[in-house]
């Protein structure tokens, strides 16, 4: 299952509510972030796939995945973060079969080597089988902290899950002392959203934890998997009443409390691509000014420069003497920061909302 949600604020203006960043190629590859999860993916799973995302985005999902089924595309009307996507394709998935294993990887996340996921994944299955909310943790290079954390416990002997660990703990995203103090233990990893776990165990964590929420998705999978399909006026009438919530807090934290939850370790590089000093770091300079330029068409002159340039006009940019910039040039906006300072876009975006510059988002 693929929850392709967020529009990605701090990717504005190039991430935008009606194409959001999952949708874009941000790692000079040819492939968008979304079509890169989906061959992730489909050695392990086949033609076995979900994706939940909103209705403005049927089309465009539709055209990076042809192969995904009609019946398998689950259109939300409205943002309601991660418990409600989730839940709703576990309900879905449990009406078909209570017994699946379900997997839940975001749409935008960049990792590599594939391979070295791949077993992470089969471990992970191997370990929900054994009724398990299993998440992947990613081992930390770094003291981030822009990322929530898994204190890892014990270890559990699963036949074919050799690194799989209980969990003790998920952390809130720690100051910056703390995340060192993390990493140097060697007993915390990354968070990284990614879930496999039988379905009817995620509904039951989410039937004792927010009631509410299970019964309207339960409501809607029930029309969902109805011959008479009547799914789309269950969803227009329940929809807008559901909470907003994460899985993290619906789910993952009240079933890790109750030793439910295991983690597999993530060998693997991992990126979220949370802001344009991402892209800096994915996708780095071939020349000896050490600028990073983006865009098909990007007429970029730099001199004595360092940063990133995305470009999505014929409009020549020049950078002279500028160090760590980010310029993000299209149509109707223009984005001018650096990399250190490459999250407070999301306060900007923000400020536009207020000031009603929605066009723009």
């Amino acid at each position: 299952m693929i929850p392709a949600g967020g529009v990605g604020t701090r990717l504005w203006p190039l991430s935008r509510a009606n194409a959001p960043k999952f949708l874009h190629d941000l790692t000079g590859s040819g492939t968008t972030l979304i079509r890169g999860t989906y061959e992730r993916m489909a050695p392990l799973t086949g033609e076995r796939v979900m994706v939940v995302t909103g209705e403005v985005h049927r089309d465009a999902v539709l055209r990076q995945i042809p192969e995904l089924d009609d019946h398998d595309l689950v259109l939300e009307p409205s943002p309601k973060d991660s418990a409600a996507a989730i839940g709703l394709a576990a309900a879905i998935l449990a009406r078909r079969d209570p017994q699946i294993i379900m997997g839940s990887f975001a749409a935008d996340q960049v990792i590599a080597p594939v391979g070295a996921f791949q077993e992470a994944v089969r471990e992970a299955a191997a370990t929900a089988a054994t009724g398990k909310i299993v998440t992947i943790g990613i081992t930390p290079t770094y003291p981030s902290t822009g990322f929530g954390y898994i204190r890892r416990g014990a270890k559990l002997e699963i036949d074919g899950a050799p690194s799989a660990r209980q969990v003790e703990r998920f952390v809130e995203k720690p100051g910056e002392e703390t995340a060192q103090q993390y990493v140097d233990s060697g007993e915390y990893l990354w968070n990284a959203g990614m879930f496999v776990a039988p379905v009817s165990l995620i509904l039951e964590h989410l039937r004792r934890a927010e009631p509410e929420l299970h019964a309207g998705l339960t409501e809607i999978a029930e029309a969902w998997e109805a011959e008479d399909r009547t799914a789309e006026e269950v969803m227009a009438r329940l929809w807008p009443s559901l909470k907003k919530t994460a899985i993290d807090y619906a789910v993952a934290e009240p079933a890790a409390d109750a030793g439910d939850v295991a983690v597999v370790p993530g060998d693997f590089t991992w990126d979220d691509v949370g802001d344009f000093a991402a892209i800096a770091r994915l996708n780095p300079a071939e020349h000896e000014d050490e600028m990073t330029v983006l865009g098909d068409q990007a007429r970029v002159y730099s001199d004595q420069s360092s940063g990133v340039v995305v470009c999505d006009t014929r409009r020549v940019v020049a950078l002279i003497g500028v160090q760590d910039i980010v310029v993000v040039d299209t149509d109707d906006a223009l984005l001018v920061t650096t990399t250190d300072h490459a999250q407070a876009v999301k306060q900007a975006v923000e400020a536009l909302r207020e000031k009603g510059d929605s066009d723009v988002l």
